[in-house]
């Protein structure tokens, strides 16, 4: 048990297989001390089988099962005459398991083993400072909202968010501003003639004209970038565009982290609402920008060919 003390809490995985291992192999031999030839893996289907016949999707659906596990317990438990299987009398399609006349003997012989089994495991939640039969119930809802994968996947990108830094353009960044926007347009579109004014004066065509670019620097290197880009129009003040960020930075929240610098760029300068183009073959940029707030309009003009949505974020 010193690995534990060692790993911490990230073996739980392991030590909980380890307590499971623990408690199959008294359950087998629990099995054995009352003449009853099951299985602890069995344990399940048998149980609810006990209540009358079933469909093996009826079982799966009732023990949280996939039907592949449940047909192999099921084909199991047949193999060593447990159950039967037949065809349905009201619908000949389905087959329905039920338990044989052994596994209805079964049924009887272990009453007794149940009360006792039942009693031994209230004896050790007894004794012990905290109640695992809750804490079991606690973990399986909180990971039926939210499963461990996507916790530390959040975690991750928590923790690698901390490495990023947006800053304002300098010209040295004028290069990658280009190349990053390049890569991305290049692989899913083409480039279009306002991309090449943005892109190859972005000083002119957004500095000067009272907008903002940021990059963001991933451990010192500029790997996302995004624009703001000031409107003549009565209707939106600022556009957020030219959001771009390298594959090799992706899932590091940087796409969030610029714009949401854009964002509260917009509001110091006093701006109502932002205004985006975009195309929904993009899902993970659309999903960015509805996370951010922007929601969906129609009946704009616009100067690309790929633009097929047209968003707004109202900031008062």
């Amino acid at each position: 048990m010193e690995i534990y003390k060692k790993t911490g809490k990230m073996a739980i995985g392991s030590r909980l297989r380890l307590l499971t291992d623990k408690i199959t192999e008294d359950a087998a031999e629990v099995y054995k001390l009352y003449g009853a030839d099951l299985h602890p893996k069995w344990f399940p289907v048998f149980h609810t089988l006990s209540g009358g016949e079933n469909t093996i999707t009826g079982i799966a659906k009732e023990i949280g099962h996939s039907h592949a596990s449940v047909s192999k317990i099921v084909s199991e438990m047949s193999d060593k005459g447990v159950v039967l299987e037949k065809k349905d009398k009201q619908d000949g399609r389905r087959n329905l398991v039920a338990l044989s006349k052994k596994g209805k003997e079964i049924v009887e012989k272990v009453q007794d083993q149940y009360v006792d089994v039942n009693n031994a495991i209230e004896d050790i939640l007894n004794n012990t400072q905290h109640n695992l039969w809750k804490a079991i119930e606690e973990w399986e809802y909180l990971l039926d909202q939210k499963s461990l994968l996507r916790r530390v996947q959040e975690q991750k990108k928590s923790r690698e968010s901390s490495n990023v830094r947006i800053v304002g353009y300098e010209d040295q960044y004028a290069e990658v501003f280009k190349k990053l926007n390049e890569e991305w347009i290049s692989a899913y579109f083409k480039m279009e003639e306002a991309d090449y004014r943005s892109l190859d004066h972005p000083k002119e065509y957004i500095l000067d004209k009272g907008g903002d670019i940021f990059i963001a620097l991933y451990k010192g290197e500029p790997l996302g970038t995004c624009a703001l880009l000031k409107m003549d129009d009565p209707q939106y003040d600022y556009e957020l565009a030219k959001m771009a960020v390298s594959p090799k930075a992706q899932g590091k929240n940087i796409g969030w982290l610029l714009g949401m610098a854009a964002i509260e760029r917009a509001r110091a300068k006093g701006a109502r609402s932002l205004y985006l183009e975009s195309n929904t073959i993009l899902k993970p940029a659309i999903s960015l920008y509805r996370k951010l707030g922007f929601e969906k309009v129609t009946g704009r003009a616009t100067p690309y060919e790929r633009c097929n949505i047209q968003m707004e974020l109202i900031l008062e």
